[in-house]
């Protein structure tokens, strides 16, 4: 099976993916005090398998993340502390990046809240699983952050934060595992190129089909078609080399449809499929991907392979 990483981001490439075993699930009504965030907040652990739930609490988002000030206190701690910090010819986005990456402002970073925006809807509140993470949190605002910036969050959706966690905002909250950031232009430019497509059609193929999955509909990450979609964008290259394949001989990429696979069982399967449809002919092609979404991290049963409808 072959089994893929997340591409380069800028210079530096990805580290892998570690999958490891989700922990158990906390009794039931039990929760967790959300230590450091300064609003008296609590939390309850996100469900584990086997709730219930026609899709288990997994997430596995594109977007954007923000931070934002929970309480008035926290907004004057903040200033404080940015008020000692050298923030002299920084944008505001590159300062609050500078105060919290400072050792001493390390307590700040478990008092702000942070929002994940989808197409520019605030749709979760950020929180890591284990506290050590809320680095990654900071790494995600990046030095120089910049509009195109894009998020992928992979983690377990939980419950409603209440209304004193973020200054009144009320929306489901991730617990997360992983957290990528990087450019949509520089994503482009790592995948692979295939030897017989020229370069510029390539990249201009690759930048439209990425555009198009992060931009289908009401695309939260958290069903099982919209985590396979999103896999898929971000950690495997063949579907962009089929799409500039295909529109080299002039067909169009007419369709993106994800049904469950007749081998779904013991563990959830999904088909991911891709329709092409020749400009001049009106003859359509189909292949497939099928991904195992059983786990918080879905992964790779089937590379891309012909389709025929049964």
């Amino acid at each position: 099976m072959e089994e893929n990483r997340l591409f380069p981001q800028d210079s530096a490439e990805a580290p892998p993916i570690e999958v490891t075993p989700d922990p158990p699930a906390s009794p039931e009504g039990e929760s967790h005090s959300c230590t450091g965030c300064g609003h008296g907040a609590v939390a309850s652990e996100a469900v584990g398998h086997g709730g219930g739930e026609l899709n288990p609490p997994y997430v596995y988002a594109a977007g954007r993340i923000e931070s934002r000030m929970p309480s008035l206190g926290v907004e004057k701690e903040f200033a404080q502390a940015t008020g000692r910090a050298e923030t002299a010819d920084l944008t505001d986005g590159q300062a609050l990046h500078a105060v919290l990456s400072e050792p001493r402002n390390r307590y700040l970073t478990r008092q702000l809240c942070y929002v994940m925006t989808i197409q520019g809807l605030d749709t979760y509140v950020l929180r890591p699983r284990d506290p050590g993470d809320f680095a990654q949190l900071v790494d995600a605002l990046r030095e120089a952050p910049q509009p195109t910036d894009l998020h992928v969050v992979i983690g377990l959706r939980g419950p409603m934060t209440p209304p004193e966690y973020c200054n009144g905002l009320m929306l489901p909250m991730v617990l997360f595992e992983q957290i990528y950031t990087f450019s949509p232009t520089a994503f482009v430019q790592s995948l692979p190129k295939p030897d017989d497509i020229a370069e510029e059609q390539f990249r201009a193929t690759a930048t439209e089909l990425f555009e198009r999955v992060i931009q289908i509909a009401d695309n939260a990450g958290s069903s099982d078609e919209h985590r396979a979609v999103n896999y898929l964008a971000v950690r495997y290259p063949s579907i962009y080399a089929k799409c500039a394949e295909a529109h080299s001989a002039g067909a169009a990429l007419t369709s993106i449809e994800t049904r469950p696979s007749r081998l779904s069982g013991a563990r959830r399967i999904v088909d991911v499929i891709f329709s092409f449809t020749n400009r001049k002919t009106d003859v359509t092609e189909k292949f497939f991907v099928r991904l195992d979404v059983e786990e918080v991290f879905p992964h790779l049963i089937t590379k891309l392979s012909p389709y025929y409808d049964r």
